[in-house]
């Protein structure tokens, strides 16, 4: 009997193995044929799901988009009914999405690599800006509805600019994303965190 294949699972598979050269060897060097030999595929195979580059790359960063999305709603649903919350534990919680952003373990450490080689192509590849701007705009729409969710509950100091305070702190986790992937040996994912929390300590009442 021939071996029956989930295309889905497969599909997860060959998404991992682009993630793991781009980490070790930048987004440059993977090719259809450098993500079948990670994925240990021959290069027909691969091409059975994903026919071009392009396609591939679209595909693993939509997912990638989908995998923090899903934790983002998991982290949600996890900490219950919100209304019952402290503004401090309520302060923590947001904490710990915005961690979500950030390069905390291995597994966010790599999804944050990829994203940042893949914002970088997208700078001369208009195939790959589309992408790239969605997650910039969610990334905003996100730290946004945070923030928002602060101030209904009174937890952040009145006279506060919302708009201005989301590019502030989406540009502040943006740093720290980027700072703790090219150096990690001056920003770990014990500094991102309690940066993170200081800062929306600052805006608390």
């Amino acid at each position: 009997m021939p071996k029956i294949v989930d295309p889905v699972e497969r599909r997860r598979e060959v998404v991992d193995a682009l993630f793991r050269v781009v980490v070790r060897d930048g987004l440059q060097r993977a090719s259809l044929r450098t993500v079948a030999a990670e994925a240990q595929l021959n290069i027909g195979s691969l091409r059975h799901y994903f026919a071009t580059q392009e396609e591939l790359m679209r595909f693993a960063m939509g997912s990638m988009i989908e995998r923090v999305a899903e934790r983002l709603r998991a982290a949600i649903e996890e900490a219950g009914d919100l209304a019952v919350l402290s503004a401090q534990e309520l302060l923590e919680l947001c904490a710990r999405l915005l961690g979500e952003l950030l390069p905390l373990d291995e597994r966010r450490r790599g999804e944050v690599t990829v994203f940042l080689d893949f914002a970088a192509a997208s700078r001369t590849d208009p195939a790959l800006r589309d992408l790239a701007s969605q997650v910039a705009v969610g990334t905003r729409e996100f730290v946004g509805h945070v923030l928002e969710r602060l101030e209904a509950r009174g937890a952040l100091r009145r006279g506060l600019r919302l708009d201005v305070e989301t590019e502030r702190l989406s540009a502040l986790v943006d740093g720290l994303a980027m700072n703790a992937v090219l150096h990690p040996e001056l920003v770990g994912a014990y500094d991102c965190l309690e940066v993170v929390r200081t800062h929306l300590g600052a805006l608390a009442t």
